[in-house]
């Protein structure tokens, strides 16, 4: 099984320009024949395309070099080398491309130069190299038996980052067993890993709800710890997946201890990591109604989140069922008014890496 991966760095050559040949006719009876050298071959593009067939960079994290085909020489007779064959890396939907820049002190940053969204979204990460000019096209009436010839140009080198930014409507969000795989699983037809320990989830699991004519995709992020968002447990490794949700739903577990403190873990974390993420809409979720002990303590529940977060929560059981299908229905209404909400500052907020350059090396 390929393990999730979503950070990569590579090194990407696209081809060089095959040179320009110097040639001349040589033909019975005519002593000075004319130039007849071709011109090279235009080296090949790399390109990156974005496909739902993938869901991870895996592919990318045991080889970091990729090099397109070389143009080909130009020959005599006026034959024009061949271009070298385009090199096209396919990249998950929701991937965003950086490329790393050295400044004049010699330091390393990250400038965003794409962000693929969309499956068959094509992408020209490195430009091929141009062909040279044979000699045949520096005749003229007054240069009959022209030498010169162009060299072939080096194709484009850079160095990038690959970041993989899950998309999908909803991120589902709480502490360790929280009961979000068992939420996913009951909204949508996904099965994710679903035990009693804290981790289940390693990796974002994605599900699609139908509600009536609605189709919302949902993403079961892995449990966040106190920390999270400063490299304990495994949420700092995935809180950049819910940056492209609309709509957070915080699902919490009252068994685990008081309710109020696990939603204001999870709050703070959010608000440490990004200020765009932490403002995003949001809904809470009280799971596991069908235990007699949250059953009975869930007035008071109610009680609390409107008195000291200014909140109102959803009821549900993801063991049950019970609550789902009003769930499903806030969760329509809730993007819906969403829907014309600007999003220019959340855009900017996706332009810039929560990475650093060492970080990605040590991934």
């Amino acid at each position: 099984m390929k393990h999730f991966a979503d950070l990569a760095q590579i090194h990407v050559k696209a081809g060089d320009g095959g040179d320009g040949a110097v040639s001349f006719r040589r033909e019975k009876y005519i002593p000075k024949g004319g130039p007849d050298g071709g011109n090279g071959g235009d080296g090949g593009d790399v390109y990156l395309v974005a496909t739902e067939k993938l869901g991870t960079l895996y592919d990318f994290k045991h080889r970091h070099k990729f090099v397109a085909e070389n143009g080909e020489p130009g020959r005599g007779q006026k034959q024009t080398g061949k271009s070298g064959e385009d090199l096209i890396l396919e990249v998950p939907v929701g991937t965003m491309v950086y490329k790393i820049i050295d400044d004049d002190e010699g330091e390393s940053h990250l400038k965003k130069i794409a962000d693929l969204t969309k499956d068959g979204q094509k992408f020209l990460l490195a430009k091929g190299g141009r062909g040279g000019r044979g000699n045949d096209s520096f005749k003229s009436s007054t240069h009959q038996t022209p030498m010169e010839f162009e060299e072939g140009t080096p194709g484009e080198e850079l160095d990038a980052v690959l970041e993989l930014k899950l998309i999908a409507d909803v991120g589902l969000i709480g502490l360790p067993s929280a009961g979000k795989s068992s939420l996913l699983s009951r909204l949508t037809k996904a099965t994710p890993e679903v035990a009693a320990y804290p981790f289940t989830t390693l990796a974002p699991n994605l599900g699609i709800m139908e509600y009536h004519d609605k189709r919302v995709v949902l993403a079961d992020m892995p449990g966040l710890i106190e920390g999270a968002s400063k490299g304990k447990g495994l949420g700092d490794e995935f809180l950049r997946h819910i940056e492209r949700t609309r709509l957070l739903v915080h699902v919490i577990d009252p068994m685990q201890g008081d309710p109020i403190d696990s939603y204001r873990v999870i709050r703070k974390e959010l608000e440490e990591y990004s200020k765009v993420l932490a403002e995003k809409e949001e809904l809470v979720v009280i799971n596991k109604i069908d235990v007699t002990e949250v059953k009975n303590m869930l007035p008071e529940i109610e009680k609390e989140f409107k008195s000291k977060v200014g909140k109102d929560v959803l009821a549900v059981s993801a063991a049950t069922g019970e609550g789902l299908d009003k769930l499903k229905k806030v969760i329509i209404q809730t993007l819906k008014g969403l829907e014309n909400r600007p999003s220019e500052k959340e855009d900017r907020q996706l332009d810039m890496p929560v990475f650093t350059i060492d970080d990605v090396k040590h991934y």
